[in-house]
């Protein structure tokens, strides 16, 4: 019986690691979390978190990748890309993310505008729009109103701004700190410009996304047809691959490799949107900007 345990011992504990690695696979691919945040550790959790699906995914891809082809430098370059899904994913949602974010700016500024015309200050304003902000910017908004009942008015602002963390929110703070301290007159129509520049930065940003859906699509497209095509030729006719078995066709395999590797970073380097750089940023060393 111990012999037979022992035997069996190896196939189990590789079964398991290939479930997990399977299953952080599934994880990263689809956003979801592998670990359960504990109290008081979710920060911890979080990175350990990220960094077992990165390193499960580079396991998978990358030994897929070696068993397949039997290059060395094949099975570094898949570990390198199975590591890199995860960010690849995390851009492409923040792309979104900063559309959606930036019209809840402008939203929120409209619902404030709207607002004030029936509060009693901006103050009451502040607190009214708390329970309607839209989703993106609603825990900053609600953390504001809270704020309110016992910090100045400019103070709570300005950890607005810090929790937002975006240019026009910045704009939008300003305006509001400025009525908050000086009593602007015209706020309403500030606000309403402040508000439909947001709406125009925010269609900006999506007909830039939707002209670059073509160019997106092309890069998806070469990057599943060329792995295919070798696999397939791998598969069908593994001598015609047999140069690349040599030290110097694996030096060759990984020039071509970095080229593709550098287009695909470059062409992903020059379709991100730069953000101008923020005025009422908050400084960690000094506390709140003024």
């Amino acid at each position: 019986m111990l012999g037979t345990s022992t035997t069996l011992l190896p196939p189990v504990a590789l079964g398991s690691v290939a479930g997990l690695g399977v299953l952080a696979l599934i994880a990263g691919l689809t956003g979801r979390r592998v670990l359960i945040p504990l109290a008081g550790m979710r920060t911890v959790v979080r990175r350990v978190d990220h960094l077992l699906i990165r390193v499960s995914l580079a396991s998978v891809v990358g030994a897929s990748v070696l068993l397949l082809t039997h290059w060395p430098v094949a099975g570094v370059v898949g570990a390198a890309v199975g590591a890199w899904l995860p960010t690849g994913r995390e851009l492409r949602r923040q792309s979104t993310d900063e559309i959606s974010k930036v019209e809840a700016i402008a939203t929120w500024t409209e619902q404030l505008r709207d607002t004030l015309g029936a509060a009693s200050g901006l103050q009451s304003a502040l607190v009214a729009t708390a329970a309607l902000a839209p989703r993106p910017i609603a825990p900053a908004v609600e953390r504001l109103a809270a704020r309110l009942e016992y910090e100045r008015a400019p103070d709570a602002l300005r950890r607005l701004s810090a929790e937002v963390a975006h240019p026009v929110a910045d704009f939008v703070v300003a305006a509001l700190l400025v009525a908050a301290e000086h009593e602007a007159r015209d706020l309403g129509g500030l606000l309403g410009q402040l508000a439909a520049t947001a709406r125009e930065e925010a269609r900006m940003r999506t007909r830039v996304w939707v002209g670059r859906s073509r160019m997106r699509t092309s890069v998806r497209i070469i990057a599943g047809i060329i792995p295919a095509m070798i696999g397939a030729v791998l598969v069908l006719d593994r001598q015609y691959l047999d140069p690349y078995d040599t030290a110097g066709g694996q030096l060759v395999l990984l020039a071509v490799l970095l080229v593709f590797l550098g287009a695909f970073a470059g062409m992903q380097h020059l379709g991100r949107i730069r953000l101008p750089q923020r005025f009422l940023a908050r400084r960690p060393s000094a506390g709140l900007a003024t």
